[in-house]
């Protein structure tokens, strides 16, 4: 008999979280237009496609084209060992540095797909959001590669090693700098070490919220490795519920972080500051957005994830054997559906306690 408990406890950690949720009104419209346009490069299995799905007009294009990206890119690097990601990241950068170059025939389709999505980024976005941009993404997509080591070598970080990396594994910094798509921001205030720190709180907020929702999963796939709950129970010795108050306690001290941290950012005078108080509104906003996100798409939770939201209970997932899936034969994720038919009452009725 399996001893681990049935049911994984998710704290709330947004409850004092002031930015509220909210959804752009061009959203539905837009949304239609991207997926009908992603579609049509056949990249996933019809499982996986399947589960995609159910996850100013112009630029909100260009976020959710970059959105549908990233998880295309994780669903394949996150199957692959750490040479076949490097060649990965390779033809991603490669791509990006080049969106008007053909890609080779037979190449890995990801190259198509990024390159397509900064040819039509650059046509219409500001030259500061572009270096910007290519920065953080280029930081991100070169962490890939070292989760992918990790992976191998079934290496499990300590707690700080882990945070530092994922800062970059979440994607959190190239999607912060979605907001500057319209903004001349200049660079002094992009790199100004204050913004930094407040970028880098935004950041570890959103992977303790990924990697708090995204454990079941990871778990029952085997790469569970690569997740802050992982970490935190190897190094601290809890178990999972423990790990879960410990990351919740985290996210806390966070939150405070980054509010004391406002009060200490700089003027760099009228037309900049008011540049600069959108581009932190739009990082805590994804703050919240990433939350409500986890638990609104089916790539985590199944179609269960607003009860989960409410109850705070997930039915813990089988552990399921992916080392047959590659992104060469169409990526597979873990099969949510399972999360219905393992969740029998009887298992909310005790779940997993926390520490005390």
């Amino acid at each position: 008999m399996d001893p681990r408990p049935r049911v994984i406890c998710l704290p709330n950690t947004m409850t004092n979280w002031p930015w509220p949720r909210a959804m752009n009104p061009h959203y539905e419209v837009v949304k239609a237009e991207v997926d009908a346009a992603f579609r049509e490069f056949k990249a996933l299995s019809a499982e996986s496609q399947e589960a995609f799905d159910k996850c100013d007009s112009e630029y909100l294009q260009i976020a959710c084209e970059f959105v549908n990206v990233l998880i295309i890119v994780d669903e394949y690097t996150d199957v692959e060992n750490a040479a076949v990601a490097e060649a990965m990241v390779g033809i991603v950068i490669d791509a990006l540095h080049n969106p008007h170059k053909t890609r080779p025939e037979g190449e890995c389709i990801l190259g198509e797909i990024v390159r397509q999505f900064w040819a039509r980024a650059i046509q219409t976005t500001s030259l500061p959001f572009q270096r910007h941009f290519l920065d953080s993404y280029t930081a991100y997509i070169r962490a890939v590669i070292v989760e992918a080591l990790d992976r191998d070598e079934a290496h499990c970080r300590s707690i700080g090693d882990y945070i530092k990396l994922r800062r970059d594994t979440c994607a959190a910094k190239p999607l912060i700098a979605i907001y500057e798509m319209e903004m001349d921001l200049p660079d002094e205030v992009f790199y100004h070490p204050v913004i930094v720190e407040l970028v880098e709180c935004i950041a570890e907020l959103m992977l303790i919220d990924n990697d708090m929702i995204s454990y079941n999963r990871e778990q029952a796939t085997g790469d569970e490795n690569h997740n802050l709950i992982t970490t935190v129970m190897v190094e601290l010795g809890l178990d999972r519920s423990g790990a879960m108050v410990w990351a919740a306690r985290y996210h806390t001290e966070v939150e405070k972080r980054f509010t004391d941290g406002l009060a200490k950012v700089p003027s760099w005078g009228p037309s900049t500051d008011v540049l600069v108080k959108e581009y932190l509104d739009g990082m805590a906003t994804w703050a919240r957005a990433n939350h409500s996100w986890s638990y609104e798409t089916q790539r985590y939770l199944g179609t269960r994830g607003l009860e989960i939201q409410r109850t705070g209970l997930v039915p813990l997932l089988p552990r399921v054997n992916c080392k047959t899936s590659s992104a060469g034969a169409k990526v597979n994720v873990a099969d949510l559906s399972m999360m219905d038919a393992t969740a029998d009452r009887k298992h909310l009725e005790a779940p997993d306690q926390p520490n005390s």
